[in-house]
């Protein structure tokens, strides 16, 4: 394997004494990667790249722990190029000048530079477009690495001259493979073995992220050596449970896995699944979703989804949140898994949403036209004397308590047909009693 110089800014790190777990079986070669293949497989995309010679511009994106910045640095050492990486949290316009003056260096000495940007994202846009120029001159090839969509977090002028691989999390296949690895190797001299329903729960815990396995088991070898001062432990699932307390997923919230999940959910609500809508209520809630935004979210599902075929939704949903606000976790969480259940099995109507963005794109474009004089307030003398409430007909005096014949938009618009009731519901209903409207009005027409 071809050697390469690495040169991080932006980091704020000294050498560690002892590099952790994950560093040390960070794969050195592309044989040693464990997982997207989809990417790295014979005859896949980054196989290609790396075995056609000649680097590109690329954006790895994908969760936590799924091998971006092992990706980049086994592309420098493919390419014998140099290695400059920068973190994107902790640096700034500063840290890419210098390293863009270093590649400028190894560029006269002929040699390539690859700069490695990780969580690209945090960059703003002054600060992506700075490796734009050299981009395009070809003084570096960029590597950037996000964990949000690029779409949204990555300049389109810098996107577009970037290729996008989406990286998956790790199956439990390859996280048990890397638990048999490092416990082949000896890595953790405090663990003998682990049981299969303890790698079974580790490999859950770890849901998908590498790094966050291997962080785990160096947390269980110190536990155990703690504990077995001298000896060694053989890790039980009661006794992995008891050093990890309760279980909990991996979760971003405020990034894309959240959106993702709410979205699932909101989905499944309007889908009619209430299994599934309970699965994803429960996967929000056990990744540390706050309960208020959930029952936030499901006044919203009220609103949009279901409207006036079934109007009970919404003061359900309202009563959950509130039912929520008295009780706390997780007492008060049932009442949100409640309103989750009926709100995926009530009828489903978005005919108020869409006559409301209807109306709101309508005027948006339209002209601000006057209310008409029948329709206005006539509190003064002046404004009766202005005919303003003129042949006003009072509603509750006539017939029924319905004025036929009187229009209630301005002058010369026509009737734009905005709420068109849905045949579920109580909208069945509603539409047989406007269509009774309707005739009584093109009775006095």
């Amino acid at each position: 394997m071809a050697t390469r110089a690495e040169t991080s800014f932006g980091t704020g790190a000294d050498a560690k004494v002892a590099a952790p777990l994950a560093e040390r079986f960070r794969p050195q070669s592309l044989g040693e990667v464990i997982g997207q293949q989809h990417l790295l497989g014979e005859d896949m995309p980054l196989r290609i790249a790396f075995e056609s010679g000649q680097p590109h511009s690329c954006i790895l994106w994908g969760p936590p722990g799924v091998g971006k910045t092992t990706i980049a640095r086994l592309m420098a050492s493919s390419f014998d190029a140099h290695f400059i990486t920068i973190s994107a949290v902790l640096g700034g316009v500063k840290d890419i000048r210098e390293a863009v003056e270093q590649a400028s260096i190894w560029q006269g000495q002929g040699r390539r530079t690859i700069m490695f940007v990780d969580e690209v994202h945090r960059f703003n846009k002054s600060q992506q477009d700075a490796f734009l120029p050299h981009v395009e001159s070809g003084l570096f090839t960029f590597i950037g690495a996000t964990t949000e969509n690029p779409s949204f977090e990555v300049n389109s002028a810098l996107l577009s001259r970037a290729v996008v691989y989406v990286l998956q999390p790790l199956g439990d296949h390859d996280l048990k493979k890397i638990i048999a690895k490092v416990l082949a190797e000896r890595a953790l001299p405090a663990i003998e073995t682990i049981a299969p329903e303890a790698v079974d729960k580790l490999v859950a815990y770890a849901d998908g992220d590498a790094r966050r396995l291997l962080n785990t088991l160096e947390s269980l070898d110190v536990a155990a050596r703690r504990e077995k001062k001298g000896g060694s432990v053989d890790v039980t699932e009661a006794w992995l449970i008891k050093v990890l307390g309760q279980q909990m997923r991996r979760y971003d919230k405020g990034g894309e896995q959240f959106y993702d999940t709410i979205s699932a959910l909101h989905k499944s609500v309007r889908g009619s699944d209430p299994d599934a809508a309970l699965y994803w209520l429960v996967r929000m809630l056990d990744g540390g979703a706050e309960p208020k935004y959930m029952a936030r979210r499901l006044i919203r599902m009220a609103s949009e989804d279901i409207g006036l075929a079934d109007p009970r939704a919404l003061r359900l949903a309202l009563d959950a949140a509130e039912v929520y606000e008295r009780l706390g976790s997780p007492e008060g969480e049932l009442a949100l898994a409640e309103c989750v259940v009926y709100l995926a099995v009530a009828p489903k109507s978005n005919a108020v949403y869409k006559a409301f963005n209807e109306a709101k794109a309508f005027v948006k474009k339209d002209g601000t036209r006057p209310v008409p004089l029948h329709l206005r307030n006539a509190p003064t003398k002046l404004m009766k004397e202005l005919d303003y409430g003129k042949n006003y007909r009072y509603a509750h005096d006539e017939e029924d308590g319905f004025a036929a014949g009187v229009s209630y938009l301005p002058e010369g618009m026509a009737a734009p047909g905005f709420y068109r009731p849905v045949n579920r519901g109580l909208e069945i209903r509603i539409a047989d009693k406007l269509n009774e409207l309707k005739l009584k009005n093109d009775k006095k027409t």
